[in-house]
C-alpha cells in the first residue's frame, strides 16, 4: 500500500472518532487543553491498537486466504464504510453527554474502532509496514478527534453526519481500487 493509501485510510477510519469527539465538544460547557487531549488520546490510542490484533489475527490465516485477499479486504472495506454511511444517515444520539469518566471513554473508544480491526486483518494480506500504518492511524485520529471537539464546541453538530459519510465513502472506494488493481493484474 501507498503513502496515500495509509493516509487516507486513517482519515477513513478517524471520521467515526471525529464525529463523536463533535459531539463530545458540543456537550462540553468549557473546554480545555486536557479535556481535547484525554478525547483525543482515548480515540488514537484504540484506532491505533485494534488494526494490531486485526493484523496478527489475518496472518495467522494468510496461507489459506491470500488467494481471495483482495476480494477479502473489498468486502470488509465495504462492509464497514456501508454501516459508517447508514449511521450518518441514523437519528439515533447515543453520546454520552460531557462524561469524560473512563468507563465512558472506553465504551466510546471501542465502538469507534471495531472498524479498524477489520482494517487490521486486511493489511495482513498485502505489504503494509504495520508499525509505520498504525501510527499514521493513532496520530491522525488523535488530531481529527481533538479538532472534532473543538469544532463541536464551537460550531454545533453541523459537521457530524457529514464527517461519517465522508469516513465511509473514503473506505468504499479504497476497496473498490483494491479489488480493481487485483483484478486487472
Amino acid at each position: 500500500m501507498t503513502l496515500t493509501e495509509i493516509i487516507l485510510i486513517s482519515i477513513g477510519l478517524a471520521m467515526d472518532a471525529f464525529a463523536v469527539s463533535i459531539c463530545k465538544g458540543l456537550s462540553i460547557k468549557k473546554i480545555n487543553w486536557k479535556v481535547i487531549c484525554i478525547v483525543g488520546l482515548y480515540f488514537g490510542i484504540f484506532q491505533a491498537g485494534m488494526p494490531i490484533i486485526g493484523y496478527f489475527l489475518g496472518k495467522g490465516f494468510e496461507s489459506f486466504v491470500t488467494k481471495i485477499d483482495h476480494w477479502i479486504a473489498f468486502i470488509l472495506l465495504s462492509f464497514i464504510g456501508i454501516n459508517m454511511i447508514k449511521e450518518a444517515f441514523s437519528k439515533d444520539e447515543n453520546i454520552n453527554g460531557d462524561d469524560l469518566s473512563f468507563k465512558t471513554m472506553i465504551i466510546l473508544a471501542i465502538a469507534t474502532s471495531i472498524d479498524a480491526l477489520a482494517v487490521g486483518i486486511t493489511f495482513a494480506f498485502f505489504d503494509v509496514n504495520i508499525i509505520f500504518s498504525i501510527s499514521m492511524i493513532g496520530i491522525i485520529t488523535f488530531i481529527l478527534s481533538a479538532i472534532g471537539v473543538i469544532l463541536g464546541n464551537k460550531f454545533g453538530n453541523k459537521y457530524e453526519k457529514k464527517s461519517q459519510l465522508l469516513g465511509g465513502l473514503i473506505l468504499i472506494i479504497i476497496g473498490i481500487k483494491i479489488l480493481i488493481e487485483h483484478l486487472t493484474s
